[in-house]
């Protein structure tokens, strides 16, 4: 059987806020961009119900509407959006050698140029109440969503130095703030947990981890375990947020493309340059600080703006010669 290939000159995987940004400013330059959405179409916002801090939306928008809207946006400017997931990649270390990535087990894409914005996941609890109420009032992101419980009751789980920063954030706007910790300590800095300890809206209970989330389409309560002693308890609440990491989408890219220890792809100093030529990263999958809409499309414009000035520099040598 004859083995199906495409020469491309520029391959973007992922469909969030980078992969767009990066499609369009792609697409500008004449790079002739070909995006596969990845395994989840429009990444992470695809689940949020509200986005109200994006700048250029005065009266918020939803998630699926808005990559909606990037996608119209990168479209109109000859980027070629394809379903599809990456699922081997064979990256070139020569300047202006050719990638080679496999999508779907089926097809072989080569490409000049590879924009990595495969994004990271949310870990989750997994369980059916809180699968079922993701977008009604489970949220993996405080500061994307926290601002709608303004005033209200929220509950948090989580150990770790996210789930502090995020605890203290939603005591700020929200009337109490209860955080279930699975240990009897917590993995956050000493300055987190002092920061937790001294806030007085937040009720924290160790030992505790989550039995059920309460409601039918929207969050209206929390019931929770003693993991201790067994003694469950309930209590009302309108929002709850899973602050217990997560993980980038980079598993395809192991052995190749130089990481972190927790799998976050390495960009070299304030670029999107990866340790392969000609193989950029954007988004999320590089970036475990910030984790925003807004700044994942910066990294998009940023590895748009790299990979053209890449592909300028491997041309120049030839139109001397």
């Amino acid at each position: 059987m004859t083995e199906k290939r495409e020469r491309l000159k520029t391959l973007i995987l992922g469909s969030g806020p980078a992969g767009y940004t990066a499609a369009i400013y792609a697409a500008r330059a004449d790079m002739k961009p070909v995006m596969y959405t990845g395994m989840e179409p429009g990444g992470q916002l695809t689940t949020t119900t509200e986005v109200d801090n994006f700048p250029g939306y005065p009266d918020g928008v939803d998630g699926p509407s808005m990559m909606v809207d990037f996608q119209k946006q990168a479209e109109r400017f000859g980027t070629e959006v394809r379903i599809g997931m990456a699922t081997a990649v064979k990256f070139s270390d020569e300047e202006g050698g050719i990638h080679e990535v496999t999508i779907d087990n089926d097809k072989v894409v080569e490409a000049e140029v590879v924009i990595i914005s495969t994004g990271a996941s949310a870990k989750y609890l997994n369980l059916p109440s809180e699968q079922r109420l993701r977008g009604g009032g489970v949220s993996a992101c405080a500061v994307c969503d926290g601002f709608f419980y303004k005033g209200q009751d929220v509950a948090i789980v989580g150990g770790g130095d996210t789930a502090a920063e995020e605890a203290t954030y939603l005591a700020n706007i929200c009337n109490k703030v209860t955080m279930l910790v699975r240990k009897d300590h917590m993995r956050a800095s000493k300055a987190m947990q002092h920061r937790v300890n001294s806030t007085e809206n937040i009720d924290l209970r160790y030992n505790t981890e989550v039995d059920e989330i309460l409601g039918d389409q929207v969050v209206e309560g929390l019931r929770m375990v003693n993991n201790q002693t067994g003694e469950k308890e309930e209590i009302a609440i309108t929002g709850f947020f899973v602050a217990i990491g997560h993980k980038p989408n980079t598993d395809i890219f192991k052995g190749q493309i130089e990481m972190d220890s927790t799998g976050y792809i390495i960009t070299k100093g304030k670029s999107t340059k990866t340790n392969k030529p000609g193989v950029f990263a954007s988004g999320d999958v590089q970036d475990k600080e910030y984790r925003q809409a807004v700044t994942a499309a910066g990294t998009g414009c940023m590895a748009a703006l790299d990979a053209e000035r890449y592909l300028a520099a491997i041309k120049a040598p030839q139109e001397v010669n």
